[in-house]
C-alpha cells in the first residue's frame, strides 16, 4: 500500500522535474494516481498549503534568496559559539560524542534499542541508548536490514534489541508540535573535525539555509569545503543534526543521503512553519553558550 508520504514524494519529484512548465493540479494528481480533489486534500493536510504554493520553495531562485536572507542570522548564531545546543523547531538538541575509550570498546556494555515508526517524511528508523539517539534514518522495507547492519557495524559489541514501542515513545514529538520544548540527546561517533561540523549544523535555525563554503568559513576552515561535505554525508542522525539545511552556493540542492525529494520536503515544511511563526516570534532561536 502506498503511504501518504510516498505520494507526496512523487509529487515533489514531479514538481522538481517539471517546475519550468508550472504543472497544474490535475496534472500533479494524475502523476500521483489520485483525483484532483483527493490530491489537493492530501497535500494540504501534509504541507498546510496548496501544491502551487509549495512549488515556490522548490526553485533555485527561491533557494538563492534564502541563502542571502539567512546570512545575517547565521552570523549572529555562529558568533554565539559552537559549544551550546541548537534547535530543531522548538526542540533542544545536544551532541555527546563517544570517547576514544568508547571507540576501542566498540559498544561493549552498551544496550541499543531500535525500531521504526511512520513520520511525515516516511518510515523512519531510530536507534536509542541511555545516552541518546545514535541513529535516525529514513527507510523503506528493502532498506531496513541495511540500517540494522550499519548500526551493528558501528557498534559491533553492543547489545541490539528490536523494540518498536520503545522507539515510538522516545521519538514521539520529533516531527509534531506536541513535542515543543522537548530535549533530544544524540550519541555520535566521529572525528574531532566531523563533530565540529555537526555542532555547526546545529546553529542553523529552522527556515534558514547555509552554503557549504559559508559553513567552512564559519568554523574557521575556509579551504575545507570538500571535507565539510564529507562530514555532512557521514551524519548518522538525520534531522536532529540538520544536514538538509546546507545547499550549494548557487542555490542548488546538492546531494542528500535520503533523497533530494525528502530534502525538499524537509526544507519546505520548515520554511512554511518558520514563515507562519514570523509574526508571532523572532525567527532567531534562543541558543545557550
Amino acid at each position: 500500500m502506498i503511504s501518504d508520504y510516498q505520494r507526496i514524494e512523487s509529487a515533489i519529484n514531479y514538481l522538481r522535474e517539471n517546475a519550468p512548465a508550472q504543472p497544474g493540479l490535475r496534472e500533479l494528481a494524475e502523476a500521483c494516481g489520485l483525483s484532483p480533489y483527493h490530491f489537493q486534500r492530501l497535500f494540504r493536510r501534509w504541507a498546510g498549503v496548496s501544491p502551487k504554493q509549495f512549488l515556490q520553495y522548490l526553485t533555485v531562485q527561491h533557494a538563492r534568496q534564502l541563502l542571502e536572507a539567512s546570512a545575517s542570522t547565521l552570523e549572529a548564531c555562529f558568533e554565539v559559539g559552537l559549544s551550546g545546543p541548537g534547535r530543531l523547531h522548538d526542540h533542544f538538541v545536544t551532541i555527546e560524542a563517544v570517547t576514544p575509550g568508547d571507540v576501542k570498546r566498540l559498544g561493549e556494555g552498551l544496550e541499543i534499542r531500535y525500531g521504526t515508526f511512520e513520520s511525515p517524511f516516511g518510515r523512519t528508523f531510530v536507534a536509542h541508548t541511555k545516552r541518546g539517539i545514535c541513529a535516525l534514518e529514513f527507510v523503506d522495507d528493502a532498506a531496513l536490514d541495511s540500517s540494522v547492519n550499519r548500526l551493528q557495524k558501528r557498534w559491533p559489541h553492543a547489545s541490539l534489541h528490536h523494540d518498536d514501542m520503545h522507539i515510538e515513545r522516545q521519538a514521539r514529538g520529533l516531527f509534531t508540535d506536541g513535542g515543543q520544548g522537548q530535549e533530544f540527546k544524540v550519541l555520535v561517533q566521529g572525528t574531532n573535525f566531523q563533530v565540529q561540523v555537526w555542532q555547526a549544523l546545529l546553529r542553523i535555525p529552522p527556515g534558514h539555509v547555509c552554503a557549504y563554503g559559508q559553513l567552512a568559513a564559519y568554523i574557521g576552515k575556509p579551504e575545507a569545503t570538500r571535507a565539510i561535505a564529507s562530514a555532512i554525508g557521514a551524519n548518522s542522525v538525520a534531522c536532529l543534526i540538520p544536514c538538509h539545511r546546507v545547499l550549494r552556493a548557487g542555490g542548488e540542492l546538492g546531494g542528500y543521503r535520503w533523497g533530494l525529494a525528502r530534502k525538499q520536503a524537509l526544507l519546505g515544511r520548515e520554511f512554511l512553519q518558520a514563515s507562519g511563526q514570523k509574526n508571532k516570534h523572532s525567527l532567531m532561536p534562543a541558543i545557550s553558550a
